[in-house]
């Protein structure tokens, strides 16, 4: 199979501003936002955003799939630029913002699996594989526990977000990560 060609870089522009503007508007208006509105508020033609992405369903799981990558590509620039603690910490304050956009996009996230797409395929190998880099990180470096499986900080870290969504309190969500942060420290 023959590689697509890679987009110009005003194409790439396009692009990439439709997907920003269309997790914001999924995440303000749900799933019946108009994809006319999304190309407005984009700058850009609906056939530009059609020429992007067929479908609704297209836009949606591209936007998912964006935020997704945003989140777990980040572990490397973390720990290029903070020890393992301070990068799994601060990658996890990410992740709570990641789970506020993925529940505000819920709707249209409902309506894509029911038309058949599979949002969430490789969701959980994602970020089973962000968590585990840093945990690995700060086990050699002897300041995070090595005997903690990443799914399990990942359960942790979804129990916090469903908290802080609840109660839209940072300051508790600071003070439950915190403790989740003692938790994975070496005794």
């Amino acid at each position: 199979m023959a590689s697509a060609r890679p987009l110009r870089a005003d194409a790439r522009r396009n692009r990439e501003r439709l997907l920003s503007v269309a997790v914001q508007a999924l995440s303000r208006e749900g799933a019946d936002v108009s994809l006319e509105a999304i190309a407005r508020e984009a700058g850009v033609g609906i056939g530009t955003l059609y020429r992007h992405f067929p479908t609704r369903e297209a836009l949606v799981d591209a936007a998912y799939q964006g935020e997704l990558d945003r989140l777990c590509d980040r572990v490397d620039d973390l720990l290029a630029a903070a020890p393992p603690e301070q990068a799994l910490r601060a990658w996890m304050n990410h992740f709570v913002d990641y789970m506020g956009t993925k529940r505000g996009m819920g709707d249209a996230l409902r309506a894509l699996i029911a038309s058949g797409g599979d949002p969430f395929a490789r969701s959980r190998d994602r970020l089973t594989a962000a968590v585990a880099a840093l945990l690995g990180a700060g086990a050699a470096a002897g300041t995070l526990r090595a005997d903690v499986a990443p799914d399990d900080v990942l359960v942790g870290l979804s129990g916090i977000s469903l908290a802080a969504a609840d109660r839209r309190d940072r300051a508790q969500t600071d003070r439950l990560l915190g403790l989740l942060m003692d938790a994975l420290r070496p005794r």
